[in-house]
């Protein structure tokens, strides 16, 4: 699994010290089951307003609870490991709630 992808408890310790740090963190959320165009373009704008990019992915069972059956297409870890690959998303975490609060 790439480094980018972090526990919540681990993204929780990173946002403090960047924090800390004064770096302006900005985090979105998404099931980005079949990655495509529009979903980069999203990211990418949003890692323009701060100075790292935190992304929160749905997980599986959320996936289906919202999209319903037969979905997700691809499945978390590798959802989660696409998404880290990306030059404009610095960290990304798997959450199982249906939406991020």
């Amino acid at each position: 699994m790439n480094a980018k992808v972090v526990g919540l408890e681990e993204l929780s310790e990173r946002s403090k010290q960047l924090r800390a740090a004064g770096k302006k963190l900005v985090a979105t959320n998404g099931c980005f089951d079949l990655l495509h165009v529009g979903h980069v373009r999203y990211l990418e704008e949003a890692r323009a307003l701060g100075d790292l990019l935190a992304v929160g992915l749905n997980s599986d069972r959320s996936v289906r609870e919202l999209k319903g059956k037969g979905r997700p297409i691809v499945a978390e870890n590798d959802r989660a490991e696409i998404l880290a690959a990306l030059q404009c998303v610095d960290l990304v975490t798997i959450f199982p709630e249906l939406r991020a609060t």
